[in-house]
């Protein structure tokens, strides 16, 4: 009988590693093994084929000194700012307006998400388009002659701009989703006991039981804005005078432009730390707020 279990136990767990294996072929193998490889180079002076020289932590000392590096993280940091929690934000409100139409809703959301599976090169070409210089939809409106992307004060904004006019059909989704989750006799509740006007209602029913969601949006952005780089590219190219270029941008010019492999690799371990500590760091937050 001892015998039996033993057996059925040893095929279980043969089964259970069989299908495991090609994930964890595909883990290492694409995953695992790059990270290594790139941890490995930022201790390097590589070029962009990976050969070079071990030179210890020589990379991470020029990375403390570097004054472009600090200008791309500030850069990149003001992004943050002007999309993580406007997009958030403003997906909330569509979400709730949305969520209160008769007529049309499907439709309707379909409007909001279709900007989210356009390519990036459509997205930028079409706000190229509408503010454009010389005729450009929103400076003839305006009769302006604003240049948006090459204006210093403008550009960054303006990129961010794209970005929620981008994303935000991903945020209406989730909230939307979150939104219908609710329990409606939590509402009628709220009525019998006096909570029926608007404000009140969002303030003690929706947005307590929304905030789960709404902290995953907010971490989601979070990461998301971290790793800016195509809009920036194809918007701005970091410019006027670098004051929008951010750090993947700046990763991608020493590693593609100037053939410092190891540098960029010693940009993007940086890049990676900054990343999980601020996502821990919000993500800690954001649990000590739901709890309180």
């Amino acid at each position: 009988m001892e015998t039996r279990i033993k057996r059925r136990r040893y095929q279980h767990w043969k089964t259970a590693l069989l299908l495991l294996l090609p994930f964890t072929v595909v883990y290492v193998l694409f995953l695992l093994y790059p990270t290594g490889r790139v941890l490995y180079l930022s201790f390097t002076d590589s070029d962009i084929a990976g050969v070079g020289n071990f030179i210890g932590g020589d990379n991470y000392i020029k990375l403390i000194g570097d004054k472009l590096f600090w200008a791309s993280l500030w850069h990149t940091i003001y992004f943050i700012l002007l999309t993580v929690v406007p997009n958030t934000a403003v997906g909330l409100l569509i979400a709730m307006l949305l969520d209160k139409m008769k007529r049309f809703r499907s439709f309707a959301q379909v409007l909001f998400f279709l900007p989210y599976i356009l390519p990036v090169s459509v997205v930028t070409q079409i706000w190229l388009w509408v503010l454009n210089t010389n005729y450009g939809i929103y400076n003839f409106l305006l009769q302006n002659h604003i240049n948006w992307f090459k204006s210093v004060p403008t550009a960054m904004p303006a990129v961010a701009l794209v970005t929620i006019w981008w994303t935000v059909g991903f945020n209406v989704l989730l909230f939307i989703a979150g939104l219908k989750a609710i329990p409606r006799e939590m509402y009628e509740a709220a009525a019998l006991d006096g909570v029926d006007k608007g404000f009140r209602v969002f303030r003690y029913i929706t947005w307590p039981l929304l905030w789960p969601v709404t902290s995953l949006v907010l971490l989601l952005q979070l990461i998301a804005q971290w790793q800016i780089f195509n809009q920036v590219y194809l918007l701005t190219n970091g410019g006027p005078f670098n004051k929008t270029i951010v750090v993947l941008q700046y990763m991608y010019v020493q590693a593609f432009q100037n053939g410092h492999g190891g540098y960029a690799s010693t940009i993007s371990i940086a890049l990676f730390v900054i990343i999980l500590i601020t996502s821990l760091i919000q993500l800690k937050f954001l649990s000590l707020k739901g709890n309180s």
